[in-house]
Parts: C-alpha cells; structure tokens; sequence
C-alpha cells in the first residue's frame, strides 16, 4: 500500500514540476544571463537548450525535466538549474519538493537571522517563558520569562558564536543545569537533534559543532553513539531555579512561517504551586533594583534582570 502511495504522490508531482519548471523558465530572458536575444524566438524566456547549456546539464535530461518524466535529479544538478532560473529561496524548496529531494541548503544563513516580527511575538507572550530553537537548538530570541525561568551562566560553543541550549546543558555543571531530571530529559533532546541530523549529514556546521560538543561533553558522546531519534513535542519538564525552587513546565513547539526548521518553544506552568512560583518570578523581575544572588560557583554576581 505504501509503494502504490508513494507512486501517486509522484505522479502527481511530476506534471506540477514541469509547469512550475516551464514557467520560471519564460521569466529569464536571454538578457538576464548575458546572452544575445537572437531572432524570432517563440518563447518569452529562455529555451531549454539554453537551460541546458548555462546550467551545465544535457539538453535531453533536461528536456525530460520539463515534460516531468520520472527521472532522478541531484541536489547538485538542481541547485545549477536554480541558479539559472534564478529562484530565490521559497522557489529552491519548491523545487527540491517538487522534484523529491530533500532541501538543505541556505538553512544556516536564513536561521540565525529573525526578524522584529517575530521577536515581537514572542516578547508578546510573556509571562509565559518563550523561546525559538533552530533544529540544532541554537537559541535565536527568548522573551523576559524565559530569561527568568533558565537562570543559568550563558555559555557559548568554543570560538563564539549563537547560543545553543544543548551546549549550555551539556558544560554546565550539575549544580548550574535548570534541568532537574537530566538522565531522562537529555536523552529525548540528543533523539531530537539526531532525528534532524538526517537532513544535514555531511554538513560542516552540523559535523563540526558535533565533533565539538562530544569532545568536551562524555556524556553528549554517548548519548550521541546510542543512535536514538524522536520528534519535537508537548512535554512536561522539571526545572530549578536558586530563588523560588522547582518549576514543573510543559512544553508547545510551533512552527515559524519562512524559517525552516524552526521552532517557538513556550512553556507553561503545569501546576498551581509552579503558577505561583513564577508569579514571584515576575515580582522579582519588576523590583526596583534587581536582586543579586551568587552563582553557585561563587565566580562573581548574577543579575536576575540581565
């Protein structure tokens, strides 16, 4: 039954491949790319051959393309055609979906960049803590809530770069991590990370910040080696915090619009003792002057309100 599906859904693919194809193809003009404009062309944009030609592909293979034939395409091969009809992005994994191929690429560019809009959004839903996760979970905005509830040292992976929840969980010592059952919680979000790994083996960012994380963290490298996947979800999560205690939270995932593979996280209170802890957060947060409290590791003062 799943093979005859699988079928269907291609061959309804291929005819909307061929016309999206075919008319990206007549809005590229023999100007565009630098060529002469020729004599009586019948076209509005570009000929196949000429596809063909600037996108380095045979003019058959690409002739079948366009009529949707049920031939394979490479992310390479399809990446030259998108540069030639120049696509923007949305049009590139309209492309790469269209032709079955799964779409990695421009992820890191389009991810650690939000825009006011979305920071708005998530500043809006304070008090309720909110955060947004990339599929590595680099952390891109986070709103006062959530600020307050992870009262942790920020900690960066080595060499700088965009904050990263694994990282700070994983380096943190024990008595820093906000996670109170780490020997359960830490594993779903390794299976997390790993399910989306799938989609960028082999990519430098992905390898490289793997490589690194397992080398200062044991633990991440085993968990890592286990090979576990699972997708994001609604949990319920226990964390500490040094000026009110234990804040049991559940957890929304949400997708954003035009920002692939990522995720508003928010949390909220699953019970009524967690409530009115986090009511006194709030109050914390609105004194006058912040209150200081040293970290546990003694290595100077935490503001509550930075």
């Amino acid at each position: 039954m799943g093979d005859v599906t699988t079928m269907a859904t291609t061959q309804r693919r291929r005819p909307e491949l061929a016309a999206f194809l075919r008319s990206r193809r007549a809005r590229v003009t023999p100007a565009d790319v630098g060529m002469p404009p020729g004599l009586r062309r019948r076209t509005p944009g570009l000929r196949r051959e000429e596809v063909a030609q600037l996108s380095g592909v045979g003019v058959t293979w690409y002739t079948w393309l366009e009529q949707g034939r049920p031939i394979n395409a490479s992310p390479q091969v399809l990446d030259a055609v998108a540069r030639t009809l120049r696509l923007d992005q949305p049009e590139r994994e309209h492309l790469y979906d269209l032709a079955e191929v799964p779409y990695t690429h421009g992820f890191e560019s389009t991810t650690l960049s939000l825009g006011p809009e979305v920071q708005e959004i998530v500043d809006a839903l304070d008090p309720s803590p909110a955060v947004v996760y990339n599929a590595r979970y680099d952390i891109l905005a986070t709103n006062p809530a959530y600020r307050d509830v992870f009262f942790v040292p920020e900690t960066r992976p080595a060499g700088g770069g965009v904050r990263n929840a694994l990282w700070t969980l994983f380096t943190a010592s024990e008595e820093d991590c906000p996670l109170v059952f780490r020997e359960s919680e830490l594993p779903v979000m390794v299976a997390t990370l790993r399910a989306a790994y799938g989609r960028h083996v082999g990519e430098p960012v992905w390898e490289d910040f793997i490589r690194r994380l397992s080398e200062v963290s044991g633990h991440f490298a085993r968990l890592w080696r286990n090979g576990d996947v699972t997708p994001p979800g609604p949990r319920v999560k226990t964390f500490r915090h040094v000026a009110v205690g234990e804040l049991r939270m559940t957890s929304v995932s949400l997708s954003v619009d035009g920002m692939p593979e990522c995720r508003v996280v928010v949390y909220r209170p699953a019970d009524e003792e967690t409530s009115a802890r986090a009511a006194r957060l709030r109050e914390i947060r609105r004194q006058p002057r912040a209150r200081k409290i040293p970290p546990p590791d003694g290595n100077g003062i935490i503001d509550l309100l930075s």
